[in-house]
């Protein structure tokens, strides 16, 4: 049974914006934080930014802070992804995971993992 779902992925041209989205379950959003993962050719995957279930608080690697952001609409079920003034090397895919705890930006202890979506910035 599927429990995450990502979706919004896409080619952009450099500047460009794109919003991710990550469609849970209800039961997975209420009892799990969220995580942002995204692994490039060749290179290992890299989480980049979390979301606390208790607080709401986020994290973010420097290499996205203050271009990305990530936000949770629990009435949807949805954690989005919203990625602007995007870069070459944000090129990637890019995967939301569920788990126990946010260590700084990283989701640790993954329980749940969707099957990804593709960015790629390009002109």
């Amino acid at each position: 049974q599927v429990q995450l779902v990502e979706s919004g992925g896409g080619l952009v041209q450099p500047g460009g914006s794109l919003r991710l989205s990550c469609v849970a379950s209800e039961s997975i959003l209420e009892h799990n934080n969220i995580g942002w993962f995204r692994q490039a050719p060749g290179k290992e995957r890299e989480g980049f930014s979390c979301t606390s279930r208790t607080d709401g608080s986020t994290y973010y690697a420097d290499s996205v802070k203050g271009r990305f952001t990530i936000s949770r609409d629990n009435t949807k079920n949805t954690v989005f992804l919203q990625m602007n003034s995007l870069k070459a090397e944000d090129t990637a895919k890019y995967s939301c995971a569920a788990g126990v705890f946010c260590s700084h930006h990283t989701l640790m202890a993954e329980n749940y993992w969707g099957q990804g979506t593709q960015v790629t910035v390009s002109s």
